[in-house]
């Protein structure tokens, strides 16, 4: 990881929400959603504001790592979703770092719409090596494909 470059990250992003990341949308893919995600209201769902937010910071911090030996994974996102954002909204996100430790960056984001700031969060991401997630893959899914063993 080139600390130099993680260090130096900060972002200004548009994103425009599409109509099929709402939370009734969301929940109604889910088994235990189904039941009641008609009932839900047509605004952006946390689990996709997650999404949006991580991805950027991993899409940012992907430039500063070695892609053939590191790869990105999050640690821990803290995010609080304070306002309703309706399909259509356009909404500005920008982060910087926050923290950088050995092997991982601790970006602080932004988001708002025309209106208010929809959003804060903390999402702390590391650099790891690959071959050493891809084995630790390969374990798991050896283990569901030969259960008991």
């Amino acid at each position: 990881m080139n600390h130099q470059g993680v260090s130096e990250i900060f972002f200004e992003e548009s994103y425009t929400v599409p109509v099929d990341q709402t939370a009734k949308s969301l929940f109604a893919r889910l088994p235990h959603g189904s039941g009641y995600a008609e009932r839900l209201i047509e605004c952006l769902a946390t689990g996709y504001l997650v999404a949006v937010v991580e991805s950027i910071c991993i899409r940012e911090m992907q430039q500063h790592v070695d892609a053939v030996a590191e790869v990105v994974v999050g640690r821990s996102i803290r995010i609080d979703h304070r306002g309703p954002i309706p399909p259509g909204s356009p909404l500005r996100l920008r982060g910087w770092l926050e923290r950088l430790g050995d092997r991982s960056a601790t970006f602080r984001v932004q988001a708002h719409d025309a209106h208010e700031v929809v959003c804060e969060a903390t999402v702390t991401l590391v650099a790891v090596q690959r071959a050493q997630m891809e084995l630790r893959i390969a374990t798991k899914v050896l283990a569901l494909q030969c259960p008991g063993t």
